[in-house]
């Protein structure tokens, strides 16, 4: 009688080991799914949303570089077409800053404010080369922002996958050791 028990003591006792295993997992697949929405989110909001933004500037300075390039244009017109376009960008650098951004897009994205600082002072001096040049170098810096965003996309992306893999993997082995526990119990 007394082995008996022990027995059933061994396998309440492995019975027990496999369900902590099991639910330490099941805490896991909750920790990182959270960790994948939360990659998912980033992508969205600090990813897409951020290069519909720089495609609105880009559009933008095509229009101010169009615009300074124009000769059957008055200096009047072109300056009032240029600095309402260039309010148009001020108010999307407030919805850009307050994405998360990495110090390289940080670095970027300050060197674009600079250079659209520098194309209102060109306006106020009317000095049209010089903006259709300016701009022509910010939309480079805009190029560069648009990789930088690519890059991060991918890095959370990879890191959304490694959990979701990381997750499927423990699930099979929660769903193997099911499998045998009740091989086991049969």
């Amino acid at each position: 009688d007394l082995k008996k028990y022990s027995n059933k003591t061994k396998a309440a006792f492995v019975l027990l080991i496999v369900m902590l295993l099991i639910l330490l997992g099941n805490f896991n697949t909750l920790q990182n799914s959270k960790n994948v929405n939360k990659h998912i989110n980033a992508i969205y909001n600090d990813r897409l949303v951020v290069a519909h933004y720089i495609f609105q500037y880009s559009k933008e300075l095509h229009f101010i570089k169009a615009e300074a390039e124009k000769l059957d244009l008055s200096d009047n017109i072109k300056k009032d077409e240029i600095i309402h376009t260039l309010n148009i960008i001020h108010n999307i650098d407030d919805l850009y800053a307050k994405t998360v951004l990495t110090n390289k897009e940080k670095q970027h994205f300050d060197t674009f404010l600079k250079s659209c600082k520098e194309i209102n002072k060109q306006v106020e001096n009317k000095d049209w080369n010089k903006i259709a040049v300016s701009s022509a170098e910010t939309l480079k810096t805009l190029e560069s922002l648009s990789q930088i965003q690519i890059q991060e996309g991918k890095s959370q992306l990879a890191n959304a996958n490694a959990m979701y893999s990381k997750n499927n993997s423990l699930g099979q082995l929660q769903i193997a050791l099911l499998i045998i526990l009740g091989g086991v119990t049969c």
